[in-house]
């Protein structure tokens, strides 16, 4: 489908979803942030739903402003996936053990390595300027600088909610893997830090949402935060860089008579600010829970945990801002889908897929996420399909 319009708002709003389908609250959030002096337009994706601090699957384009909240607290979250060797006749009939290899190698939840994962020891992986990432770390915020030890243990650890770590084939019964996790606990802290910040000054006082407070151009608050935003992205990438090495190095353990080879990482970013340009206007562009589609740039859009996920290739769409979704998107919140499936259904959800299927993950369960199949029919002019994946082991966090 082609976007469509929303009308009456102070700066463009184009949506690539049905605006009757899409919940009251979430309109009336994108409609806020189309008040903002700064906002020069609105891309709404068709995983929308209504998040913390802005709306998910929303590309937010201000010029000279950035609003720490609508990039939330994953800052830096996003996929990556790579095709390897491997076939389907490779794998075992029997998935667990290679399951329980997986949440072996990489921590999940609240858990961390014990001791930081050096990258030099990783098969393949780059380690340029890996000391100056964690050099750079001496200019963030000194509210959050007492959190070093744990983000260096944390570098290579999953999380939690709805990150995964998946192994999938394709529809030519490829093995690929394929992983989504963000800046761990040290995002977190800094979000929160500079999200704070924000709301003290004085140009953000009487704003429509106290969520909407941002931070502009040429002062020391933006500079500080503009810092720290961008090597929490970094962080962001590196883990997973060091997730994806962790988990080859167990395919190779484990397929050592098939001997695996990997094509290249894909791999992007669908919480994070970038700087970019539309019409002459250098705008700094926010993509809440939306993945870049630049013209020939590629992408992962996953579904949920019991249905498919696609590669892309993005088709350049500028009434986007080069923008595709990031995923399904929920279409209930955790606690509904608590109330309303049960650990039956889950298991009947994600049957032929060997994951977790106690309580602790129903809040996951496909049925609480958007079809994957018509997010995609709904941006046909945002992105083309490369491969569509489907998990046959899920790691959830």
């Amino acid at each position: 489908m082609s976007y469509t319009e929303v009308p009456g708002a102070r700066v463009p709003i184009r949506m690539w979803a049905d605006p009757a389908a899409v919940e009251p609250v979430a309109m009336q959030q994108l409609r806020n942030v189309s008040t903002l002096p700064w906002i020069e337009g609105l891309a709404v994706m068709p995983d929308v739903h209504f998040g913390k601090g802005a709306t998910v699957g929303s590309v937010i384009a201000m010029r000279g402003a950035v609003c720490p909240a609508a990039v939330g607290v994953d800052i830096g979250c996003g996929m990556s996936a790579v095709k390897t060797s491997l076939t389907a006749n490779d794998l075992p009939g029997d998935l667990s053990r290679l399951r329980s290899r997986v949440e072996a190698a990489i921590p999940v939840g609240f858990a961390m390595h014990d001791d930081p994962v050096d990258p030099r020891r990783l098969h393949g992986l780059p380690t340029a300027g890996w000391d100056d990432f964690w050099g750079r770390f001496d200019g963030v915020a000194e509210a959050v600088k007492f959190r070093q030890g744990r983000a260096l243990k944390q570098m290579g650890s999953l999380g939690g909610g709805n990150h995964f770590v998946e192994i999938c084939l394709d529809e030519s019964d490829s093995v690929w893997l394929m992983l989504h996790s963000g800046s761990r606990n040290i995002g977190k802290e800094l979000a929160e830090y500079h999200i704070g910040e924000a709301r003290k000054l004085s140009h953000n006082q009487g704003l429509v949402d106290r969520d909407l407070a941002v931070f502009i151009a040429d002062t020391p608050q933006m500079a500080a935060y503009r810092h720290d935003l961008f090597w929490a992205q970094e962080y962001a990438r590196h883990n997973r860089e060091i997730m994806m090495a962790l988990l080859q190095d167990v395919i190779r353990k484990e397929f050592k008579g098939a001997k695996p080879a990997f094509e290249p990482v894909i791999s992007c970013h669908h919480n994070y600010v970038a700087e970019e340009t539309y019409e002459g206007v250098d705008l700094l562009v926010t993509r809440k829970g939306a993945i870049r589609a630049g013209g020939g740039e590629y992408g992962i859009i996953p579904g949920s945990m019991g249905t498919g996920s696609y590669i892309v290739r993005g088709l350049g769409n500028e009434a986007s801002f080069n923008s595709a979704s990031h995923g399904a998107g929920r279409r209930m919140s955790r606690n509904a889908a608590k109330k309303r499936f049960s650990e039956r259904d889950l298991a009947e959800q994600t049957r032929g897929v060997e994951c977790r299927k106690d309580r602790g993950v129903v809040d996951e369960i496909p049925a609480a996420y958007k079809p994957i199949e018509q997010v995609m029919e709904q941006q046909r002019d945002l992105v083309e399909v490369v491969a569509k994946l489907k998990q046959v082991v899920c790691v959830k966090g």
